[in-house]
């Protein structure tokens, strides 16, 4: 069995639209999120009628809400986030780079394209070791759908937070 690469692209380069997808969904919105830098990732999305769900990592659909019914409420949620995350790695909380640690831990190998629209599994499933003794474990999955607009790929919504069960 070989090991899978977590920083390489699994699609092979005859599979544009997949390829892309997985760039958007993967290095560009980690990097992005452990900078703390929405700009990197803003253009990604279609602002008009998006909408993001969380489930809050329950088994219980009944639990999820419309979390973000606006592309702005999901980028202040982000940011907020996303500047916890980069004080805890200033503050010197994780053992190695937590950078690596989500790219371990983040499976996209999924994509369910139909014309221009496609469904996207992303799934993490993994642990950021940190200086106390503890971990800070991730396992959750999202659901995105995309839609190309002007010729990319882009996320015109989700439903994330979902609690991630093993296959």
């Amino acid at each position: 069995m070989t090991k899978r690469d977590p920083f390489q692209n699994p699609f092979p380069e005859t599979d544009a639209d997949r390829r892309e997808i997985w760039e958007m969904l993967v290095p560009r919105d980690i990097d992005a999120f452990v900078a703390a830098d929405w700009s990197a990732v803003a253009g990604d999305f279609i602002a008009e009628n998006f909408t993001g769900v969380s489930g809050h990592f329950q088994d219980d659909p009944d639990k999820y809400d419309l979390a973000y019914p606006t592309l702005v409420a999901y980028r202040d949620d982000w940011l907020r986030q996303a500047q916890d995350f980069r004080a805890q790695c200033d503050a010197g909380v994780y053992v190695n780079d937590p950078r690596d640690g989500i790219y371990h831990a983040t499976r996209l190998e999924q994509i369910e394209i139909t014309g221009d629209a496609a469904l996207v599994r992303k799934k993490f499933d993994g642990h950021n070791p940190r200086t106390d003794g503890t971990s800070e474990r991730m396992n959750w999955q999202t659901l995105y759908w995309c839609r190309k607009q002007d010729g990319r790929w882009k996320i015109a919504g989700f439903v994330g937070y979902l609690p991630h069960i093993k296959e």
